[in-house]
């Protein structure tokens, strides 16, 4: 009786891609043809993982792949997935994984992470998201695609070959302690079929070894970024391998953010940074109130900078340096910071 009770509390509502996406453009600003694809491949993952096994043969995983330059949303857009469906969620950095062998991490770590995330439940962390970032750091190198004892890339391609059993869904062998080095006594088998993996990388040098567009994110303008459109081709090209791709089936290029993006970053969503700093000021029964003109000029800021929103809260802790320092003594007082008063302290940075 109590197993079937154990099993309906763990049956969730199916969410629709409306609702998913509904949810992420509330913390997400842009980005419209990203968060349609990711909540489209997230109702296709949870109706995945509702099928029996024989009938999860048919369907194959829609592994995510995030491309776009620095502070466009990429994690953001990862993590609140995972909050709205209200999963384990960890965020792996693939340049400490190396293959087998090598001083490093394996990679049976990341999953080792999400199930310390699922508070040690093997159920949850079977169901979970693992944002593997910085994954065109790990392109192979090797010209011309050579492979063997001379050509070894440890830090590169054996990483790409060594995620592919993660990626298409295996019975690993993860270990419980990641802080330590582990032997073969302390782990548990987890079945990563139903885990939710998105890849995501900035590819800013992706056409330096295209000599008829030498272009790349970190070398255009924002108008030229909006227009670049990166294929499977020119990712072959980049160094990432085919099987890679091929399990990462549901590929999504963001775009760069403008000017009243950034703007709408600072003030429209609930965890809005204009929010956290009034509410940190109120603390100390201070009235903080921003102008428009203000914000802008720290977004015009972040353009120039190339800095996206990732960079927005470096820079309002630049600017509210000296309001933060006087908060206490200030109890009581309506504070309203101009474009000038930005200006100056953005001379500073």
């Amino acid at each position: 009786m109590r197993t079937a009770q154990r099993s309906q509390e763990r049956v969730r509502p199916l969410l629709t891609p409306r609702e998913i996406y509904s949810y992420l453009d509330t913390y997400i600003v842009g980005q419209e043809r990203a968060k349609r694809t990711v909540a489209i491949a997230a109702y296709n993952h949870l109706k995945r993982c509702q099928l029996s096994p024989s009938n999860k043969r048919l369907i194959k995983k829609s592994n995510i792949l995030l491309i776009g330059p620095t502070g466009c949303g990429k994690t953001h857009l990862a993590r609140k997935l995972a909050e709205c469906l209200d999963v384990p969620f960890t965020i792996a950095d693939a340049t400490e994984y190396t293959e087998a062998g090598y001083y490093g991490k394996d990679i049976e770590v990341m999953v080792a992470e999400l199930l310390f995330r699922a508070n040690h439940s093997i159920e949850e962390c079977q169901r979970g998201i693992v944002f593997i970032d910085e994954i065109d750091k790990i392109a192979r190198r090797c010209q011309w695609g050579r492979s063997g004892p001379t050509a070894r890339d440890i830090g590169g391609e054996g990483v790409q070959q060594a995620l592919l059993k993660l990626l298409e869904g295996r019975q690993i062998f993860v270990p419980l302690n990641v802080t330590q080095h582990w032997s073969k006594h302390d782990f548990v088998q987890v079945d990563t079929t139903d885990i939710l993996f998105i890849a995501a990388g900035t590819f800013s040098d992706l056409y330096e070894y295209a000599p008829t567009r030498p272009i790349g994110f970190g070398q255009t303008s924002d108008a030229q970024q909006a227009e670049l459109r990166i294929g499977p081709q020119q990712l072959l090209d980049y160094g990432m391998l085919a099987e890679l791709l091929g399990r990462l089936p549901v590929q999504v290029q963001l775009q760069p953010l403008s000017e009243d993006q950034l703007l709408e970053v600072m003030t429209g969503p609930p965890d809005c940074l204009v929010r956290e700093y009034t509410q940190l000021l109120a603390l100390d029964a201070v009235s903080l109130h921003f102008e428009e003109e203000a914000l802008r000029c720290i977004a015009r800021y972040a353009l120039s900078r190339r800095i996206g929103a990732r960079g927005l809260r470096a820079v309002f802790e630049e600017v509210c340096h000296d309001l933060m320092f006087e908060a206490p003594e200030r109890r009581g007082e309506t504070l309203s910071v101009s474009s000038r008063y930005i200006e100056e302290r953005l001379a500073r940075l």
